[in-house]
């Protein structure tokens, strides 16, 4: 696999992109459900398009890298943050406490408003008031504790980047708690994009972030992304989306049993091993 720069779209594909865009940035209900019926349609369109006439085959355009235990160290901030909303919001409370953080950990890298409507038992405020503790007990703890990389994140983003790739970052946070670690690590203009839930439609495992990353981007084919995470949803996601390659990596939540079973093509240690595994390396 080698790295290949973006095709240039047409007007009518520029005009849908944007179009997309506008709707996925608004936070309405009914702006994301018809954001994820575009995603829907549009990959129909380039699946169904002929891009190899003009493309080297295993041409990489795009690499989709999930934040929090593949690019961020997690070391337990989202379970300590979530014994925090717990506690301060009423929800999964007392004996249901235990069953409720196994939960937490099982759907890692789920859009976590989605995760609070499965602890809510459906009660919509209960949901948002748990979602809205998490949120502000994971800032705090970024703010007072700080955020670090996983060890080279940022230098094999930029050297992806550098070999002809866009490179763009997905979570399951919310957009104002992935700003907080953003802004912790200085990673401004590091990726070509950032990604949450809110902007995309749909949270994991969900295909919406990783489309939404190629039709921004302006990927010429599904075949041409590769999509790179720690969990079972991130896998998922790359799988569900039809990412040319989805790899899993070891320095998360999930095993490498989990990640294999969940669709991954291959699992590495870490991100570090990502460009040697695409052949952009002569390692």
């Amino acid at each position: 696999m080698t790295a290949n720069t973006s095709v240039d779209l047409s007007d009518d594909q520029l005009a849908e992109r944007d179009e997309l865009a506008e709707l996925a940035e608004n936070g309405a209900d009914d702006a994301r459900a018809l954001a994820a019926e575009e995603l829907e349609e549009q990959v129909e369109e380039f699946e169904d398009d002929d891009f190899d006439d003009d493309e080297e085959s295993g041409d990489i355009e795009l690499i989709v890298l999930d934040m929090a235990g593949t690019t961020v160290a997690d070391d337990g901030v989202v379970e300590r943050a979530f014994a925090l909303a717990a506690e301060r919001s009423g929800i999964a409370t007392g004996d249901a406490f235990d069953a409720a953080l196994q939960y937490v950990r099982d759907t890692m890298g789920q859009s976590k408003i989605e995760v609070f409507r499965v602890l809510a038992d459906g009660d919509e405020d209960a949901a948002q008031r748990g979602n809205a503790a998490f949120e502000g007990a994971y800032a705090e703890l970024v703010a007072s504790e700080g955020v670090a990389e996983i060890a080279g994140a940022a230098g094999v983003i930029r050297e992806l980047r550098g070999a002809g790739a866009s490179v763009v970052l997905t979570t399951g946070f919310s957009p104002e708690t992935r700003t907080a670690i953003i802004d912790a690590l200085g990673w401004h203009d590091l990726a070509d994009l950032l990604l949450s839930p809110a902007d995309a439609g749909r949270g994991r495992p969900h295909p919406d972030m990783p489309l939404t990353a190629l039709l921004r981007t302006g990927a010429s084919a599904v075949d041409a992304m590769v999509v790179v995470g720690d969990t079972v949803s991130d896998i998922a996601s790359g799988v569900n989306a039809g990412a040319g390659f989805v790899v899993g990596v070891l320095s998360g939540a999930h095993d490498r049993d989990a990640l294999e079973a969940a669709g991954a093509d291959a699992v590495i240690e870490s991100i570090v091993e990502l460009p040697a595994l695409l052949g952009l390396r002569g390692e």
